[in-house]
């Protein structure tokens, strides 16, 4: 038996700061080609050509020779002293977490180091009419290949909508380091692109022709509902066109747990939330301070122990890829540094960053320059994620290791854990190459949606794919009735479930599509935002986007008909409620009617309210926070309780919720913690705050508790109150009154009983 005893709990005031309470505590213990057309290059550059067996030194002075391997092509690359130690057709590097710095993880691409340097012989081109000699010698030799190549592709093709970045420099000896700094720069953007700036540039050209002239991408399809799946965690009975129940759903995921990996989309700041810090740091509530990286990856960690539980096979490790970009990837790995890679193995957490693209200032593509010498650049977009994992060789070794699934998640919305395992099962049932996380859509509601588009003349070209709502609308306007987006009579809603994006595709399918010509660089877009009806000057520049949910293009383009892409469509309120917005905005909504405000109150507030659902399902009696009972608290509509938190560690399934559960009571105030995979409560009869965390191997039965404590309160910050932004955000604080813990870590049986006392059972 432990002893109980009394110690100080973290009070925090409307300021933050921290009082002190007192609460209960039971512990257990890159050529030359002057002969050659100017596409040569070109061709050289793109990560699709073959040089036929033969070496070429590319653009940014690294040679390549093919060699084979069981997917794909791929290429050895030696690279030289003072040059960047990659080929990046498209992204930045690929680093394992938990290796020692600078050591990366082992990658289908072989990489060595050359003490010898190779001078980079490169087409000059009509560089040197142009750029004076002495300004040329400046440059290093990348550079000038880059910017020869830029300058020959400008004049070449007609448009000269790049001269503002070559013409008209100053004589040597005026802003000499800016000029080398702006064609390394020029030459980090050619080198980052598959084919290189000048098919950015030539591709970015005919999009915003396109754009310009009011192009229909959707002129040849028609659209309709596709296959898919429709669970309710509530409902016992099959959806009557699927035909799977949401247990069975689970069940079929709990097969393929072990044989997956996951991928996290996190290259954005919270800027849009009022947090300059990365959104993964953000707590995702305030009763455990769990922050959103901690949360999958402790989702992840328990998946990969009920894999070790269900098979025996202890040496299951689950992987994990974050993407970052420049804005988020020194904070991301501080964040896995300063907590010891929250429980993950060396190694199995990899990092792979993505880089910036130029960003355009008007319909002639032309480079936007954020000063003389400098070139503005703007994110890619999450797309770019499929050409990283097909770069770093990832997917061809998860495939080799007989990896099945990999699954796609955002970075700010923790209820989509709930669906993962449905989805998976859903996937696996139905053999989907490809399948969205769905939820119910309103009719025109600003979401995307996921349909079927049918080509008018080939059937080859049909796919399952994202439509953005300000296309889907004049898309359905234009076929059958012609009345456009509007909802389902029976249902209320659009017949057309909405994108929550993430996804779980087949690895088998995934490795097909990117050992494919595009290598997983998937269909581009642009979105500019126009000065006036000529449709050529932009408000602010744009560039050329990517969407990680457009790969279904890949898979139609390399597998045609076989594509088998669907969705699996959930309640709202269990898989959907990410963190976006600012807590202004959120406000801002709200005050307008709207139900989904977006902010981090409204996140956490929801995931305490699908944890109710979740207990009230199982049996015990507790009130489920509906619309009308939401209290506003620093202007966004939340649950006054009772705040409920269900860990991975406890369970990730609902029949683990429904065995661990038996009847009790929970008041509205009260706030309740459960983790422990070998934890069951009974009867228990909560009014404040109880916390309970056992350790693994630990089997603990808490039977008829009864709780009567301060609990915890929540307090709105004042206005003009100066707090961090992290705590601002939110709009509130929470005051720990009094808590009872009972914490149990060495394994063994044990009994805790109605008035706390944990008695081991021998």
């Amino acid at each position: 038996q432990s002893q109980h005893s009394h110690r100080s709990s973290p009070r925090y005031d409307s300021n933050g700061e921290q009082q002190s309470t007192k609460h209960y505590d039971t512990k257990m213990t890159k050529l030359s080609s002057n002969a050659l057309p100017l596409l040569i290059p070109l061709l050289l550059l793109s990560p699709n050509s073959s040089s036929q067996g033969r070496s070429a030194v590319l653009a940014n002075g690294f040679t390549s020779t093919p060699v084979q391997s069981r997917l794909s092509s791929s290429t050895t690359l030696s690279f030289h002293d003072g040059q960047r130690h990659a080929f990046l057709p498209r992204g930045g590097s690929q680093d394992s977490i938990g290796n020692s710095k600078g050591q990366l993880a082992a990658s289908s691409t072989a990489t060595s180091l050359s003490s010898t340097s190779t001078n980079i012989e490169s087409d000059v081109g009509p560089a040197l009419e142009v750029i004076s000699q002495a300004n040329w010698d400046l440059l290093s030799d990348r550079g000038k290949a880059a910017l020869s190549r830029l300058i020959s592709y400008d004049i070449s093709s007609g448009h000269h909508g790049q001269k503002h970045v070559y013409d008209d420099w100053p004589e040597a000896g005026v802003d000499d380091e800016e000029k080398k700094a702006l064609a390394d720069q020029i030459a980090d953007l050619d080198g980052s692109y598959p084919g290189g700036l000048p098919a950015y540039l030539s591709k970015a050209k005919t999009l915003l022709q396109e754009s310009a002239d009011g192009t229909n991408p959707f002129a040849e399809f028609e659209a309709s509902v596709p296959e898919g799946e429709s669970l309710s965690y509530t409902d016992p009975h099959a959806n009557e066109h699927t035909g799977m129940t949401f247990a069975q759903a689970e069940e079929a995921g709990l097969t393929g747990i072990g044989e997956t990996t996951f991928v996290l989309v996190a290259g954005g700041l919270g800027e849009r939330l009022g947090y300059s810090g990365i959104k993964l740091g953000l707590e995702t509530n305030l009763v455990t301070n769990l922050t959103y990286l901690e949360m999958y990856a402790k989702y992840i960690q328990a998946m990969q122990r009920m894999a070790h539980v269900k098979t025996g096979k202890d040496h299951i490790r689950i992987p994990l890829v974050i993407m970052t970009s420049d804005d988020t990837d020194p904070l991301t790995r501080q964040l896995l540094e300063e907590n010891d890679n929250f429980g993950f193995d060396e190694g199995q957490v990899i990092i792979v960053k993505q880089d910036k693209v130029a960003a355009l200032s008007n319909g002639n593509a032309g480079l936007s320059m954020k000063s003389r010498w400098v070139v503005e650049t703007k994110p890619h977009g999450h797309g770019d994620v499929h050409h990283l994992l097909y770069r770093e060789g990832l997917v061809e070794k998860w495939y080799s290791e007989g990896k099945k699934h990999v699954i796609f998640l955002q970075d700010t919305n923790a209820l989509v854990i709930n669906s993962v395992l449905p989805t998976l099962g859903v996937s696996i049932a139905k053999g989907f190459h490809m399948n969205s996380i769905c939820i119910p859509r309103l009719a025109g509601e600003a979401a995307g949606a996921i349909a079927r588009l049918e080509h008018k003349t080939d059937p080859e070209k049909s796919l399952v794919i994202n439509v953005e709502y300000n296309q889907l609308d004049p898309l359905l306007s234009s076929q059958g009735d012609c009345k456009g987006d509007v909802p389902d009579p029976s249902t209320g809603y659009s017949p057309y479930p909405g994108n929550a994006n993430n996804l779980v595709i087949e690895m088998g399918a995934y490795a097909k599509t990117l050992a494919g010509e595009d290598k997983g660089v998937v269909i581009e877009f642009v979105n500019p935002k126009y000065k006036d009806d000529t449709r050529t000057e932009f408000k602010k520049p744009t560039r050329l986007e990517c969407m990680m949910q457009d790969i279904p293009k890949l898979f139609q383009k390399e597998m045609g008909s076989e594509a088998n892409i669907g969705f699996t469509q959930f309640d709202r309120w269990f898989t959907f409620s990410p963190a976006k917005n600012s807590l202004d905005a959120g406000v801002e909504d709200a005050n307008k009617g709207g139900k989904a405000p977006g902010t981090m109150s409204s996140a956490e507030s929801d995931k305490y309210i699908q944890n109710q659902r979740k207990l009230k399902f199982a049996g015990v009696d507790v009130d489920v926070t509906e619309e009308d009972d939401l209290v506003p608290i620093g202007g966004i509509p939340v649950t006054p309780g009772p705040r409920i938190v269900i860990c991975p560690g406890f369970a990730i399934t609902q029949q683990e919720v429904v065995q661990k559960i038996e009847g009790g009571k929970i008041t509205k105030q009260s706030t309740l913690v459960l983790e422990g995979e070998g934890l069951k409560v009974k009867n228990l009869d909560l009014d404040g705050a109880l916390v309970i965390r056992t350790g693994h191997d630990c089997d603990v039965t808490v039977d008829g508790l009864v709780v009567r404590n301060k609990g915890c309160t929540v307090e709105e910050i004042p206005d003009g109150d100066d707090v961090p932004e992290e705590v601002a955000i939110r709009g509130y604080t929470m005051t720990k009154d009094e808590v009872m813990e009972i914490i149990i870590n060495e394994p063994g049986k044990y009994h805790v009983g109605p008035d706390g006392e944990i008695n081991r059972v021998e």
